[in-house]
Order: structure tokens, then C-alpha cells, then sequence
């Protein structure tokens, strides 16, 4: 074995320890949720015990990681990101820019015109301006945001964004898995005050 798979492999068991660890897990209740023995897991965590794919998937399942981020390999070197853009209902276009489930996912979407229609779930969400004009419903507030702007919302509030007119809009979005208190950041102009609470002229919260 060369001494470039060997650290790869020597890294694993710290790294499935600071996992566990930072979602405050006991070995015993990662058992119950993988299946596996206490015992397994700690011998895989200090390196006692070689990990292999029967044991790391369903790991990286629990822990909603992908399989390369506990393996940590090594860069192919062709730095090119291959997209592929999905295309949805009404024309819209969406296109993962993450990968990695259980975190903060990273989307750029084309939105074409369509009906509003608020809905609520669980998460929080960001959204930025790349190009055009985006509408955004919170309950019973409403704001227009132009390129360069930024919003931020729980989704638990009813919700609803497109395009401000029947051109495409163009935007970032990012979706996290944490509910905060919704602040809205874009700044407001002076026939679109859009909503007041915690948002200030400069486009930061209070």
C-alpha cells in the first residue's frame, strides 16, 4: 500500500469521530441507528479496524454526508464543476451546485413567470438577484428585489417567489435546514418599501 492511500485511509476513523461527535451522538446511539456494534464503531474510529464501503455507507447515510467527504480523496485534478441543470415546470430551470444532503444546499435558478402559490416547510432559506426582478411573498408582506439583493426567511412562514413581471428572473438559493426568524435584507426603494421589520437602508438587519 503507498504511503499516499495509507493516510487516506489513517484519516478516516478521526474524521467519523469529529462527525459523530459534532452531532453530539454516543457510540451507543449510533449502534441503535447503523445497525452496527459499539464495538465496531470504535475500533473503525480509532483505527483498529480497516474501514470498507459496508461499513462507511451506511455511516454517511446517518450522518447525511457524502461517501468522499469521510473518505476525503484526493482531488482528480480536472478543477471543472460538471452541472446538470434540471429543468421544471413552467420553464424553470434548477442547478445543484452542492452535493452534499443534510446541509446548506446551493442552487442557481432560472424561474419563469408563474402563479403565486405560498407554501410552508421546514428549513430557512436565502435568495440573491443575479438578473431580472424577483417578487417575493412573505404571509401578508411583499417585496420586489432587484439584481444584487439579498432576502433571507424561515420557510415555515408561507412563502412564494418568482419573477416581478413576465420576464425570467435569474437567482441564488440557498436552503438550509435551520428555521430562524425571517429577516428580510433586500433594500427597499422608495416606491417599494417592501417590508420594514428588521431591515435597515443599507441592506442589513437591525
Amino acid at each position: 500500500m503507498d504511503a499516499e492511500l495509507e493516510q487516506i485511509i489513517d484519516g478516516i476513523g478521526p474524521r467519523l469521530r469529529t462527525l459523530r461527535r459534532d452531532r453530539g451522538l454516543t457510540l451507543e446511539a449510533l449502534a441503535a441507528t447503523t445497525g452496527m456494534s459499539v464495538s465496531t464503531l470504535s475500533r473503525l474510529e480509532s483505527g483498529k479496524r480497516r474501514p470498507t464501503l459496508e461499513l462507511l455507507i451506511p455511516l454517511a447515510r446517518t450522518h447525511r454526508v457524502a461517501l468522499d467527504q469521510l473518505v476525503a480523496a484526493p482531488a482528480t485534478g480536472d478543477p471543472r464543476v460538471h452541472l446538470k441543470p434540471l429543468r421544471k415546470g413552467h420553464g424553470s430551470v434548477l442547478v445543484p451546485l452542492t452535493q452534499y444532503p443534510g446541509r446548506v444546499q446551493v442552487f442557481k435558478q432560472v424561474l419563469a413567470p408563474r402563479e403565486p402559490a405560498l407554501v410552508t416547510h421546514d428549513g430557512y432559506e436565502w435568495l440573491y438577484v443575479l438578473a431580472g426582478e424577483l417578487r417575493l411573498v412573505l404571509g401578508e408582506q411583499e417585496c420586489t428585489l432587484h439584481p444584487g439583493e439579498v432576502a433571507e426567511f424561515d420557510t415555515r412562514q408561507p412563502h412564494w417567489f418568482g419573477p416581478a413581471n413576465t420576464s425570467a428572473v435569474e437567482i441564488l438559493h440557498l436552503f438550509g435546514p435551520r428555521g430562524d426568524q425571517a429577516v428580510v435584507r433586500a433594500k427597499p426603494s422608495a416606491s417599494d418599501p417592501g417590508p420594514t421589520a428588521d431591515a435597515t437602508a443599507d441592506g442589513t438587519s437591525s
